[in-house]
């Protein structure tokens, strides 16, 4: 694999709205720098994600310098939310997990998110990815934390199995829904120049001058089936990936994974499979 590369890089600043594609992005020990810092929450405090409301794939996010977001959407005026100030933190319930996270001080940034969605919704800020957020102890070293992703620092996804997935679309029921891109899987890193399915027995990477181990398949949910320009759901890729791609009962697609040291990665780095 002499010629595997960093293809591309993806930032999302507020959880499951649309990310952002920078040629160079700063690894922290919790994911990329920026990456999934906000997020929505429900008036009892769960998160909101494209599961629920894949309306969000119409908002976009721009990260601007210190940490803040300016929103964007269909029929929306843009708006500017600033990092909140040191303040009451509120909990908020992601998956298995209670965090607390510091709620944005506009009122209108909670209207806005509101409006768009059609439910009541805040939006929070994650003040201390460093403390906050321990990863799972069963894939955890100690110390390890996370944004608000999923479960992982790091999200990788390789152009050959993208590939491969969708020449087993083509052969399927549901072949007119295919080919599909990248952005169904909305990983941070994607890189080219492996043979497909090569991910699946990596333990340990380095891109370019930053190390990484990987921590577990990446199981697949009904994000993946959304239209991240329209919202809209299909059936691929969940049917294909339970048809071909069923690993312990998960439909997985990409690799998790934790940063082991910290630096800047670009678009073109090589890629070195270290373990």
């Amino acid at each position: 694999m002499g010629n595997a590369h960093l293809h591309s890089i993806h930032l999302h600043p507020v959880k499951a709205v649309r990310g952002l594609a920078p040629r160079q992005a700063v690894v922290e020990p919790w994911g990329l720098a920026g990456d999934r810092r906000w997020v929505l929450i429900d008036d009892g405090g769960k998160v909101v994600t494209q599961r629920q409301q894949p309306r969000l794939a119409r908002v976009a996010a721009e990260l601007l310098p210190g940490g803040g977001v300016r929103l964007s959407a269909p029929g929306m005026p843009p708006l500017t939310v600033p990092v909140p100030r040191p303040s009451v933190t509120v909990p908020v319930e992601i998956f298995r997990d209670k965090v607390e996270a510091v709620p944005a001080e506009d009122e209108a940034a909670h209207a806005w998110c509101s409006s768009h969605l059609g439910i009541e919704v805040r939006l929070v800020h994650l003040d201390d990815p460093a403390t906050r957020r321990p990863l799972a102890p069963e894939y955890a070293r100690p110390g390890e934390t996370v944004s608000f992703a999923d479960g992982f620092p790091l999200l990788l996804t390789t152009t050959a199995s993208l590939d491969a997935l969708n020449s087993l679309i083509a052969q399927g029921e549901y072949a007119g829904e295919g080919p599909l891109p990248m952005n169904r899987f909305r990983p941070n890193v994607v890189v080219t120049g492996t043979p497909a399915w090569a991910e699946d027995d990596w333990s340990r990477l380095a891109i370019g001058d930053v190390t990484f181990r990987v921590a577990k398949t990446c199981g697949r949910c009904v994000v993946t089936t959304t239209d991240q320009d329209t919202g809209e759901r299909g059936r691929e890729p969940l049917f294909s990936l339970g048809r071909h791609r069923r690993r312990d009962g998960k439909l997985v697609f990409g690799q998790n994974l934790v940063p082991l040291s910290r630096g800047t990665i670009r678009v073109g780095d090589p890629l070195r499979i270290l373990e």
